[in-house]
């Protein structure tokens, strides 16, 4: 039990000695980074060669802090500017002055630092800072600073920048950034230099405000309230870590000040009245003991109590901005007061009536506002500088490489006119979105040469050589050029033949003779033709070459065959015509150039020249006979005939007759030496055939009076001998159309009575009928007689 309470006991002693080490004075050595050859690594603090650095505390107030000489009508609105401990400018222990970054990476160019204790140890070459100010003038704790912050130790070595302004904006800022040794061993977890930022109207009572506080309400900008979860030598702080995103790093590698460590850079800011005075107190002190010092950088420039032009979400514009394609621009300024007075100015010209706050660009050049108050004879002011540019047009495409064995890279210039047609227009291409969304440097640099994946997108950015692009999108596509093939069902054909044609090596085709895109095409063809066709890929490459394949029209198979008249008995020669190659098939059977034929019928031939077949047919029919029309019978007993040619296959040869049923044939169509009243079988033929007209002839002999005086010479009209023949019929009439006598096979003989009377001597007429029996030839016979009878 003793040894348990004696170890507890040593607990309390050591827990005691710890706290009280971090209550009282310390006297641990400050650790510092290796400094070995690194001259030229730390910022220039009241360094000579700076106009700046032998300025008074006013002028780098109001010619660096805040208009950094570039805003004259900023600067009167400061006055009554202080610092303490008040030592002046030409003493180099002074506790402030103008610093510059140098040759090194520190975040602000220039401006005013504050320091607990000489600001030249700050920067220039490494220095133990470890002098307290009070040693120089005596400075103690500040109650402004120690209402502001609370402290639970007691504050030394004050030193405080403080001025009134008249604010001309409703906002004002600055930036700055903190510094300390007490980052350094365990101190982050419970030393804190105490640091300030006050601001107040100077008129009336309102307590100061205290601008360096975190964003978020995080807190103030302590030592304590911001730092990591290590320590300066890399072992874990036993706090762990408070706000680390705003600790801007321990001092080992990048050698700059001589602080162990620093705040990133920060903003204060805060809400003021336009036109109304207000002082401003920026304040620090070090914590219980002067050994460890700690700084604020006031950032050159920075400090803005003017108008400042916002854009629709309240952010500040900077000094001048890209607009593509006059898009309208919304100006507004920081300031918006019923009292106050606005004017904006384009290009230096008044802009007649915009006089609020709030101004609308639709165009580039320099807008600028000037916003004033009564009894400011100096207004505040803004400007900013639109530059312009105008958009190239582009959309989304794809590019479509077609390899062969000689080509495998895309060529992405090609893509340019599918991309944008605006003239002059600037490509980048981006394997990666993100790259191209950042515009970087990682684009492609061998555009003519890109081996590329089928499907593959590219980020393109289409600009205008400026600011101004839009961002589509490029697909690529690859396949294997096709090779085109194509052949014919026939190589030669016949006139008027079909041929059947087929494509292959593509997806689709392109004919140059059709306007199909399928891989067949057929056609009927009367001359020698050429074909030629592209193959298509699935993705619509094309073949570099068609295919080609020409279809030759053989002449055409021709027959003089025709039609053709013969006659019973009868050959007739039926000829298909010679020509290249020819072969012959008839419907007889026969394969010979030439058939003949006895027979009337339809005959047809198939002629093969070896690459096509035609079929010719003859009709042979009936030729028609020659036909007697005409027979002339004279009382010299001699007989012509006239009969009709009908030119037997447009022939018309040569005809002869004969009158004794074809025993004798002769030329001539006159007959002598016949006999009366007797048939005759008249025949015409054309020579050397079988076509034969035939027709009976009956030679007619009548006298044309007769004398019925019983002298036996001309008594009686005696048609006896036609009675032979059929249909006999016939009468007599008087001139009044009275039949006297009708005519029969059994009544022939007329002998100049009716009803046995005589009649009277006169001319009577006469006519009868009779039909030759083989030709049926109807014959029709009328005429006159005297009758004369003696009395």
């Amino acid at each position: 039990m003793k040894r348990y309470l004696l170890l507890f006991s040593f607990f309390l002693i050591s827990l005691n000695f710890y706290h009280s080490q971090n209550i009282y004075p310390r006297k641990v050595p400050k650790p510092r980074p290796n400094l070995a050859a690194k001259a030229g690594a730390f910022i220039d603090v009241n360094a000579p060669g700076y106009p700046e650095s032998a300025f008074n505390i006013t002028q780098l107030v109001k010619d660096v802090l805040i208009s950094s000489g570039t805003n004259s009508c900023v600067t009167p609105n400061v006055s009554n500017v202080q610092v303490n401990p008040g030592l002046p400018a030409t003493d180099v222990n002074r506790a402030w002055g103008y610093f510059h970054k140098g040759t090194t990476n520190f975040p602000f160019k220039d401006g005013i630092v504050l320091v607990t204790g000489k600001a030249e140890r700050t920067g220039n070459t490494y220095i133990d800072v470890n002098s307290p100010l009070s040693d120089l003038v005596g400075t103690g704790s500040d109650p402004d600073l120690v209402a502001a912050t609370n402290p639970s130790v007691q504050l030394k070595d004050a030193v405080i920048l403080e001025f009134d302004f008249v604010p001309t904006s409703s906002q004002v800022k600055f930036n700055y950034l903190f510094a300390s040794e007490e980052y350094t061993t365990t101190f982050p977890c419970s030393y804190s230099d105490a640091f300030a930022l006050l601001l107040k109207p100077v008129a009336g009572t309102a307590p100061y405000v205290n601008m360096a506080v975190l964003p978020g309400a995080a807190g103030p900008v302590s030592v304590t309230n911001i730092h990591p979860d290590t320590e300066f030598d890399g072992s874990p702080l036993f706090c762990g870590a408070t706000n680390p995103t705003f600790f801007g790093g321990y001092n080992t590698t990048n050698i700059e000040t001589n602080f162990n460590g620093r705040t990133i850079p920060l903003t204060a800011t805060a809400t003021v009245v336009p036109g109304q005075a207000y002082h401003f107190k920026m304040v620090l002190a070090d914590a219980i003991d002067t050994n460890y010092d700690s700084a604020v950088f006031l950032e050159g420039g920075s400090f803005n109590i003017g108008v400042e032009l916002l854009d629709p979400d309240g952010g500040t514009l900077p000094a001048d901005i890209n607009v593509c394609d006059n898009a309208p621009q919304v100006l507004t300024a920081s300031v918006s007061d019923p009292n106050m007075a606005y004017q904006w100015y384009y290009n230096g010209a008044i802009v007649p009536g915009a006089t609020t706050n709030t101004i609308t660009a639709i165009q580039p050049g320099t807008y600028t506002i000037e916003v004033s108050f009564p009894g400011n004879p100096c207004p505040g002011k803004a400007s900013i500088q639109i530059h312009g540019g105008t958009t190239p047009t582009a959309n989304d495409a794809t590019l479509l490489l077609c390899t062969t064995p000689d080509i495998t890279t895309f060529d992405l210039t090609t893509a340019m006119p599918l991309l944008s047609t605006t003239p002059n227009a600037v490509f980048h291409f981006y394997v990666n979105q993100a790259d191209a969304v950042a515009q970087n440097n990682n684009y492609i640099t061998t555009p003519l040469s890109y081996n590329g994946n089928d499907g593959q997108i590219l980020y393109t950015v289409v600009s205008n050589g400026g600011f101004c692009s839009r961002l589509v999108k490029l697909t690529l596509l690859k396949e294997t050029t096709p090779t085109a093939h194509v052949i014919s069902s026939k190589l030669k054909i016949c006139p008027g033949d079909t041929v059947d044609l087929t494509a292959t090596g593509g997806v689709t085709y392109q004919w140059s003779n059709f306007s199909g895109t399928g891989n067949t095409q057929t056609v009927t063809l009367y001359n020698t033709t050429t074909f030629t066709v592209y193959a298509i890929g699935t993705k619509g490459c094309k073949s570099l070459q068609p295919a080609t394949v020409t279809v030759e029209v053989v002449p055409e198979i021709t027959s003089p065959l025709k039609d053709v008249e013969m006659c019973i008995g009868d050959r007739v020669t039926l000829d298909a015509g010679a020509g290249p190659n020819y072969s012959y098939l008839w419907s007889t059977g026969e394969t010979t150039q030439t058939i003949f034929v006895d027979q009337l019928g339809i005959y047809s031939v198939t002629i093969d020249n070896g690459y096509c077949k035609r079929t010719f047919t003859s009709k042979v029919m009936a030729a028609t006979l020659p036909f007697i029309t005409g027979l002339d019978y004279n009382n010299s007993n001699t007989l012509t005939v006239t009969a009709v040619n009908p030119f037997i296959n447009n022939n018309p040869g040569t005809l002869e007759y004969s009158i004794d049923n074809g025993i004798s044939w002769q030329a001539s169509n006159v007959f002598t030496g016949l006999l009366d009243n007797t048939t005759y079988n008249i025949q015409v033929r054309i020579q050397g055939t079988h076509c034969v007209g035939t027709v009976d002839f009956f030679t007619l002999k009548i006298a044309n009076i007769i004398t019925p005086n019983q002298d036996g010479i001309n008594d009686v009209l005696d048609l006896t001998s036609l009675g032979d023949f059929n249909n006999f019929t016939g009468s007599v009439y008087d001139r009044y159309g009275v039949e006297m006598f009708r005519f029969s096979k059994t009544t022939p003989i007329w002998d100049g009575t009716v009803g046995g009377k005589r009649l009277s001597t006169a001319t009577y007429w006469y006519k009868f009928n009779f039909q030759y029996p083989k030709s049926k030839v109807q014959m029709n016979w009328s005429g006159w007689i005297l009758l004369k009878n003696r009395e």
